[in-house]
């Protein structure tokens, strides 16, 4: 039987809510389709936690983060550690940005808001289980090194899972494979000992084989209950705006 996320914690459930606006900066982002927050455990149970840049198209659909083709390889790095189901998947920011937007986006990470409030969330989300930390891309690095009091477990930075830099992609993420094999920890029915990657980077998966991590029926994820413009002025969603929705985890 599948197992489905019943969403988030109410605590939780609660910071998603206070997301700081982005109205300011709605031009950089597809700002309407509302925000993503997360993919993965939330009771503070995860062994890994990962940071990304931003949702795209495809977990907008879907309202969870890293289930396109970006999140197909992210899978397969977590599969590699032997991790099944006890990881975290979080976003520097909580809308798609726009690709040509990304440079000019970086300043919005340090808004004291944004900062306050995502610093929060990876607190809120991460256990004494946490064995490591990985950020894949130059927003994400540029999060958790903004997150000062981050846990002392390893941390690794890596490269994007889109980076059009092959040689750089498939090099840091067999390093960091390697690495972090020594300190993760499989889950049950995991298996950490199979081959590191070779020369490149498998292309994404079908989506047939995306079962795991696609929800089985719509809809899905943190939805608005009423049209993007019901948002107000602040762009942030009021609590009584959400509503919980099933989603394979």
């Amino acid at each position: 039987m599948a197992e489905f996320d019943p969403g988030p914690p109410d605590a939780v459930a609660d910071h998603f809510a206070g997301v700081p606006s982005y109205a300011a900066h709605r031009r950089k982002f597809w700002y309407d389709w509302g925000p993503v927050f997360y993919r993965g455990r939330l009771d503070r149970s995860a062994k890994v936690l990962c940071i990304a840049s931003d949702p795209g198209p495809t977990e907008r659909i879907v309202g969870r983060t890293l289930v396109g083709d970006a999140g197909q390889r992210v899978q397969g790095f977590l599969t590699k550690l032997g991790l099944t189901h006890s990881y975290a998947l979080l976003n520097a920011y909580a809308y798609a940005l726009l690709p040509s937007q990304a440079m000019g986006a970086i300043p919005i990470l340090a808004e004291p808001a944004q900062q306050t409030w995502r610093n929060a969330l990876f607190a809120m989300v991460v256990g004494p289980q946490l064995e490591a930390i990985v950020t894949f891309g130059l927003q994400a690095k540029l999060a958790i090194e903004q997150w000062t009091d981050a846990p002392p477990v390893m941390t690794k930075k890596i490269a994007h899972p889109s980076s059009r830099d092959a040689s750089r992609l498939i090099n840091e993420w067999s390093a960091a494979i390697t690495d972090l094999r020594t300190v993760v920890t499989p889950d049950p029915g995991g298996d950490n000992t199979g081959p590191n990657y070779g020369t490149k980077l498998p292309k994404a998966t079908t989506h047939r084989s995306r079962a795991g991590i696609y929800p089985s029926a719509f809809p899905t994820g943190w939805a608005t209950t009423r049209g993007a413009g019901s948002r107000g002025r602040s762009g942030a969603i009021p609590p009584n705006e959400i509503r919980r929705t099933s989603c394979t985890r």
